[in-house]
């Protein structure tokens, strides 16, 4: 399993974006990678200037979304629904693509539940639960 650090993480994210925009042959996963950050032009800029977004942080106090982490959830969301799993993934994105019309909308009412699960897992010291994934995104 690959497990990037922080810094591996956002300079894949850097690197992917700098391939893009040099029109430069990318692997399949940053194909993808570049069609995710190509959706959301708010982050842009921000990835074409790693020298000063490297080491930024972004805390939910302050009100301002993580766009590495928004980037790698769906990355995370892609991977889950071409393998389908956890169990019940893929009905659910085909749900909620047709509710929200936009299999990226549908992609970010799974992200909420994807934070969701992961809070309660933190929260209560134990692993992500599948269960409770699926049962939020049935609740979207």
């Amino acid at each position: 399993m690959f497990n990037p650090t922080r810094d591996q993480a956002r300079q894949f994210l850097f690197e992917t974006w700098r391939k893009r925009r040099s029109s430069e042959l990318l692997t399949p996963l940053e194909d993808l990678t570049a069609q995710l950050i190509e959706k959301h032009p708010e982050f842009h800029e921000l990835l074409a200037n790693p020298d000063v977004a490297l080491d930024k942080d972004y805390l939910p106090e302050h009100g301002t979304t993580n766009p590495f982490l928004h980037l790698m959830m769906h990355l995370t969301i892609e991977e889950q629904i071409s393998i389908g799993q956890p169990h019940g993934v893929r009905e659910q994105f085909t749900r909620l693509t047709r509710k929200y019309e936009s299999e990226h909308e549908a992609q970010h009412a799974m992200m909420e539940c994807l934070g969701e699960m992961i809070w309660q897992a933190q929260r209560n010291g134990g692993q992500p639960d599948a269960a409770i994934y699926i049962e939020c995104m049935s609740k979207q």
